[in-house]
């Protein structure tokens, strides 16, 4: 009998850390996916300021032409063109 409760322990004990895993790697996809959401020309047009610090970020390197073309990029960059007309 100790040799089954023995193991229905380790059995049990297994089972509790590979649902911790697999919680702890939902939640860091849950934040990774939060972290690239694409935020829309209207959203950035409501929160101009966060639109004109993404528009410096995708700016900070005029070589990088894939970060500029990204939807995010253009999306705070429209926001700022639509508030102040000009490129910011």
């Amino acid at each position: 009998m100790r040799k089954f409760e023995k193991r229905h322990a380790i059995v049990v004990a297994t089972a509790i850390f590979a649902l911790l895993g697999v919680v702890a790697l939902q939640q860091t996809n849950a934040a990774s996916s939060k972290s690239n959401e694409v935020r829309s020309m209207a959203w950035y047009a409501a929160n101009i300021k966060i639109a004109e610090a993404k528009n410096k970020e995708c700016r900070a390197d005029p070589n990088n032409s894939e970060l500029q073309a990204t939807s995010d990029c253009v999306n705070a960059l429209q926001a700022v063109e639509l508030r102040f007309g000009v490129n910011r």
